[in-house]
């Protein structure tokens, strides 16, 4: 179930890259309830990282660094992710990761519920995953990983911004149709 979903995932997000200049899929961005079913988010984007994130950080921490020219670095960070960045799923993590701003009342009520339910659709593909939530700490690789990919798109986001890990539990997780 974890390499389907993952794989899935890269494909959707070299769409998005190749084909839609790295506009969010549906697919990559889930519905978020709570055990009961209430809706916390309708759509929450959210990002893959590598398990190894260092090269891919330092990459898009260089492209905002070296200009303001949000233009420029957005192109640079499409190329990069239209190559080979999504082509292996198997150097990714499964931990999904959501940046919010400082002080987001929607991430507070997900870290404080430790656990949220994700639902992807997209292409005749649906996922249903119940996952473990927690607040990434800052010194925490995913975390700053998350926060430059996040910056290509939108260079507002501060360095207070709040990045949480999403971690499912694959023995609970549903696909339709199943791999």
């Amino acid at each position: 179930m974890r390499a389907h979903f993952l794989g899935w995932q890269c494909r959707i997000r070299q769409i998005s890259v190749r084909d839609l200049g790295g506009q969010p899929e549906q697919a990559m961005r889930p519905r978020v309830s709570t055990r009961k079913g209430e809706v916390i988010m309708a759509a929450m984007n959210v990002l893959l990282v590598p398990t190894e994130p260092d090269a891919s950080t330092a990459f898009f921490r260089f492209q905002i660094q070296k200009t303001a020219d949000s233009q420029a670095i957005r192109e640079a960070a499409i190329r990069y992710m239209a190559g080979g960045f999504y082509q292996d799923p198997e150097l990714f993590s499964d931990e999904l990761t959501a940046v919010f701003a400082a002080g987001s009342e929607v991430a507070r009520r997900m870290t404080t519920a430790r656990q949220a339910i994700l639902d992807f659709d997209q292409f005749s593909q649906r996922f249903r995953m119940f996952c473990a939530v927690r607040d990434l700490h800052p010194d925490d690789q995913a975390r700053q990983a998350s926060l430059w990919q996040a910056r290509v798109f939108n260079h507002s986001i501060a360095n207070d911004a709040v990045v949480l890990g999403f971690r499912p539990d694959w023995k609970s997780a549903i696909a339709d149709p199943m791999p």
